[in-house]
C-alpha cells in the first residue's frame, strides 16, 4: 500500500498581519500534482488542518475545496485528525456522513481504538487516530489516572494495541512533542516546562507513525516514527528548511520504504544580511524579489527611513533587524553620558551617527556659534520678560 503523509496545514494563518491563505492554496495545489502523479492509495493529515480553533470562512472555504477533489475527482480516502491548533468538534462535523465518501476524521478522543480498515493485495491496514489531547482531557474522557503527556500517550497507545487483536498492519496517526525533536519557532507550545514531550519508544510496535506539530520534516527513534512537517515555512526559523510531503510504501510485512518529495511554494522566505546600500545594490539582480524577507541591516549608524527604502525593492519585507546597533555598548553608553552634557555632544553624536564621520573642526565651530545664539537670544528675551512682568 501507498499513502501520503502531510500535517500542519494551518491554514488560514498570518504572518507579521499577512494572510497566507494563496500561498496554502498553490502549495495544496502542488500535494494534488503529488497524488495524482504518484497513484496514492491514501491521504493522512497528522493535525493543525486549521491554525485556529475557530478557523476564517476563507480557510473553511479552503478545505472544503481540498477534500472534493481528494475524495469525489481524485478517488482517494482521507483520513484526518484534530492538532493542538483545531478544534476537535469543529473538524468533526459531518465525520459520520463524510465516511461514506471515506473522508475520515478523527477529531474524538473516545473513538482512538476505532481503525480506519483499507485494504491493498496483501490484506487489511489498520489506521488509528490519537487527536490532539492533554492529560487532563484524556483523565476525563476515559476517567485514568494520568498525570502528564507520557503517561497519556502511553494510555492510549496501549488501548490501540489492545484492539488490534488481529494483529493487522498497523498506521497511528498522532499529533505530539516526541522527546529530541527539532522544534521551529512557530509551533505553539503543548504545555510549559518540557512536561509535554514523550518517549519514540510508546510508537515502535507500529509498522508507521505518522506524526504531526513539529514543522521540520524528521524521524525519531526509528525511521518509521516520522514528522512530515508543516506544507509552508510558518516562521524565519525555517529559512532552511526544505518543505515536503512524505509517500511511504508499505510491503505485506509491514515494512515501510520511505521517500520525501519536495513542496515548491509561491514564494519562499528568507533572510537577508548586509549593509543597506550592499543589499539595495544587489536587489536588483535578485530573481525572487516578491519572496517573505527579513532584513538584518549590518550597518553601524544610524539610518534614514531604511524599511522604506529596503520595500521599493522587496515589497514583502516583514521584518528588519539592526543587530549592530544594539551590541555597541560603548556607543550606547556614550549617548547617555551626552545626555547629560548638554546640547553640543548630543549634536556631535548625532552627526556621527547620521554621516557615518565625525564632523570637521570648522563645522563644530559653526554649531557651537549657532548654540551660543541660540542661547544668548532665550537669554535675552528672559530678561525682557522678567522687566516686564515687573
Amino acid at each position: 500500500m501507498r499513502f501520503l503523509h502531510t500535517s500542519d496545514w494551518h491554514l488560514g494563518r498570518q504572518f507579521h498581519h499577512v494572510s497566507l491563505l494563496e500561498d496554502q492554496r498553490h502549495i495544496l495545489g502542488e500535494i494534488l500534482a503529488v497524488l495524482s502523479r504518484e497513484s496514492v492509495d491514501a491521504v493522512l493529515v497528522s493535525g493543525d488542518i486549521y491554525d485556529r480553533s475557530v478557523p476564517s470562512a476563507d480557510a473553511i472555504t479552503l478545505l472544503d475545496e481540498i477534500i472534493e477533489v481528494i475524495s469525489q475527482q481524485l478517488e482517494i480516502p482521507l483520513i484526518i485528525i484534530a492538532g493542538n491548533h483545531d478544534s476537535g468538534q469543529r473538524l468533526s462535523f459531518a465525520a459520520q456522513l463524510l465516511k461514506h465518501s471515506r473522508v475520515y476524521i478523527l477529531g474524538k478522543l473516545m473513538a482512538t481504538s476505532e481503525p480506519v480498515i483499507l485494504n491493498d493485495d496483501h490484506g487489511e491496514v489498520a489506521f488509528y487516530g490519537i487527536p490532539y489531547a492533554d492529560p487532563a482531557h484524556v483523565r476525563d474522557v476515559y476517567g485514568c489516572d494520568v498525570q502528564d503527556h507520557q503517561e497519556a500517550m502511553q494510555f492510549l497507545t496501549g488501548q490501540i494495541k489492545q484492539a488490534n487483536i488481529k494483529r493487522r498492519r498497523s498506521v497511528v496517526l498522532a499529533h505530539c512533542f516526541i522527546d529530541g525533536g527539532d522544534a521551529s519557532d512557530s509551533e505553539r507550545p503543548l504545555s510549559v516546562g518540557g512536561a509535554d514531550k514523550i518517549s519514540s519508544d510508546l510508537f515502535s510496535d507500529f509498522d508507521y507513525v505518522a506524526l504531526g506539530h513539529l514543522h521540520r520534516p524528521q524521524y525519531k527513534g526509528e525511521p518509521h516514527i516520522r514528522y512530515s512537517g508543516s506544507i509552508l515555512k510558518y516562521s524565519f526559523s525555517e529559512v532552511n528548511q526544505k518543505k515536503s510531503v512524505t509517500i511511504v510504501d508499505m510491503d505485506e510485512t509491514g515494512h515501510c520504504k520511505i521517500a520525501k518529495i519536495p513542496l515548491l511554494p509561491r514564494r519562499d522566505m528568507r533572510i537577508i544580511e548586509g549593509c543597506l546600500e550592499d543589499i539595495l545594490a544587489t536587489a536588483k539582480a535578485d530573481k525572487n524579489p516578491e519572496d517573505y524577507i527579513m532584513v538584518r541591516l549590518l550597518d553601524t549608524h544610524a539610518l534614514y527611513e531604511p524599511m522604506a527604502k529596503l520595500r521599493e525593492v522587496y515589497p514583502n519585507i516583514l521584518q528588519m533587524e539592526k543587530p549592530n546597533l544594539n551590541k555597541v555598548g560603548e556607543r550606547q553608553l556614550l549617548k547617555r553620558e551626552n545626555l547629560k552634557k548638554g546640547e553640543m555632544p548630543m549634536f556631535l553624536d548625532f552627526y556621527q551617527q547620521m554621516c557615518g564621520e565625525e564632523i570637521s573642526d570648522e563645522g563644530a565651530t559653526i554649531i557651537a556659534r549657532m548654540l551660543d545664539s541660540i542661547h544668548q537670544g532665550e537669554l535675552i528675551e528672559s530678561k525682557a520678560k522678567e522687566t516686564s512682568d515687573k
